[in-house]
């Protein structure tokens, strides 16, 4: 699918794509291609000269691949953007390309931060003038979004917190919160990862002076951004790591508790095994043995002998 906008009384306008005809005859600013087939790539090649990189050279991670200029002038980007619409977080590479003063991007779906900056667009006339306004925008609304990302994982890491701390934890909870806060861990990490890459793309950017003197004060205000993010990041692996031991620390309990029974049980029924073993020994000299209350005397003597440790371990609080 082929996205079109043309810049028409400082607003981005959609212009819409049915056949190469349609795109010979705009003159965009920005070109937006999600899942390109075949022939959509011969249309951008075709009229503007534009090779297309295919998926596996998008998701490329060496830095010699991801930021370079072409023998023509073209220069080639290659930024991830997160997604966190659904129970799994994901970042999808985007290619960008900057070439005939305007701004080609090729991504596999398509992405929330987009989505917004072209509705931003729409209803702020005058915030683009070129092709470089729309990537700048598109880098400062994907450190927005990751902000929004973070607030979410640290509202997500409060109620987990609230369930981790109550009086009564079982395992079921705990199973619970470790699933909560593995899911929030990876979150976490893909917003840093994000962010670093973010990073890279507007250092390259303006180590390369390509950026007029508002457009690199913006990118100057962008790594302030991502910067305060880092340690936001660095805050929530913290209470990451304070949840997950404080949760492992409530399972060994738990685990305790029962090892505690068990002993609790083993030692109380020492004594009446010991009675037993007595009176199961073959000595015909045995008094008990002849006598017609031994059998009830042994039974009531078996239950004492387990009543009164357990007496005396409830007492001592030890049963708790």
């Amino acid at each position: 699918m082929i996205n079109v906008f043309v810049l028409h009384n400082g607003r981005l306008s959609q212009i819409h794509i049915e056949s190469r005809e349609d795109l010979q005859n705009t003159l965009p600013i920005w070109v937006d291609l999600t899942d390109p087939n075949e022939e959509e790539r011969e249309w951008v090649k075709g009229i503007y000269g534009v090779t297309l990189p295919g998926e596996d050279e998008v998701k490329d991670i060496e830095a010699s691949a991801r930021y370079y200029e072409a023998d023509n002038g073209d220069l080639h980007l290659r930024t991830d953007f997160l997604i966190d619409e659904s129970e799994t977080a994901q970042t999808v590479t985007v290619a960008f390309i900057l070439a005939r003063e305007i701004l080609f991007s090729v991504h596999t779906i398509d992405l929330p931060v987009f989505r917004l900056v072209r509705m931003r667009a729409r209803s702020r006339p005058g915030s683009i003038a070129d092709y470089k306004d729309v990537l700048m925008d598109l880098y400062a609304t994907d450190a927005e979004y990751s902000a929004d990302a973070l607030e979410g994982v640290y509202q997500n890491l409060e109620a987990v917190s609230r369930a981790v701390l109550k009086k009564e934890f079982s395992d079921q909870d705990a199973a619970v919160a470790l699933n909560a806060i593995a899911q929030e861990e990876d979150l976490n990490g893909r917003i840093r990862r994000n962010m670093m890459d973010t990073r890279r793309a507007v250092s390259f950017l303006m180590r390369g002076r390509l950026l007029n003197a508002e457009q690199f004060e913006e990118a100057r205000q962008i790594l302030r951004d991502i910067e305060s993010l880092d340690g936001h990041t660095s805050f929530l692996f913290d209470k990451i790591n304070f949840l997950m031991d404080a949760t492992v620390g409530f399972i060994n309990i738990n685990q305790n508790k029962v090892i505690k029974i068990f002993s609790v049980a083993s030692v109380a029924f020492l004594p009446p095994t010991l009675i037993a073993s007595i009176y199961g020994m073959n000595f015909s000299i045995l008094p008990e043995l002849k006598w017609d209350l031994g059998y009830p005397y042994a039974l009531a003597l078996m239950f004492a002998s387990a009543v009164t440790p357990l007496l005396y371990f409830k007492k001592r609080g030890w049963l708790k």
